[in-house]
């Protein structure tokens, strides 16, 4: 039986900036496929913004398990919704635009999965905050400012060099021991 342990305090602050965040992101996801990628990437920093926020204090005394489990869980969210939504609006017209955020979100979801399996085999691998918001400004600020195609394949290089520090991490870690 598992008994109810008492959250850190700062814990609905923290919930409450990961599921706003989470809100805005699917309004993000409803414009975009409406096609209005301005109004879409600023919900969209709006939406990262606040999972920022969130994840920061959840990671940093401001939240319990479940809050840290939460960040990581909307990230991918946050990921899947815009990069998916982009692709599917843009494969007709612009496919180098869709692939380019296809690219962009396995590779994205490859760094969080080389970060997980690391840390579940017991490495420590660290989650960055200034990868995550480097993807989410490049992406937001792409659709805010019609410069789309460049960010998601800038967006893609950063997450495929974020696993490839991370594989280096587990594999340096392996090495020493």
């Amino acid at each position: 039986m598992v008994r109810y342990q008492r959250q850190p305090p700062g814990t609905a602050v923290t919930r409450a900036s990961l599921l706003a965040g989470a809100l805005l992101l699917g309004v993000a996801g409803v414009v975009l496929v409406a096609e209005r990628p301005a109004w879409a990437g600023v919900i969209a920093g709006c939406s990262g913004a606040l999972l920022l926020l969130g994840g920061h204090r959840a990671n940093h005394g401001g939240g319990g398990p479940v809050d840290r489990m939460l960040t990581e869980l909307f990230d991918r969210a946050w990921d899947a919704v815009v990069l998916g939504s982009t692709a599917w609006v843009s494969r007709i017209d612009e496919p180098t635009l869709a692939a380019g955020a296809l690219v962009a979100l396995c590779a994205s979801f490859l760094s969080s999965y080389v970060r997980a399996r690391g840390a579940a085999l017991g490495y420590s691998v660290e989650e960055s905050h200034v990868t995550r918001a480097l993807r989410y400004l490049l992406i937001a600020g792409g659709l805010a400012t019609s410069t789309l195609q460049a960010s998601v394949w800038v967006a893609a290089g950063v997450s495929i060099a974020a696993a490839m520090v991370r594989s280096g991490q587990v594999a340096r870690e392996e090495r020493a021991t």
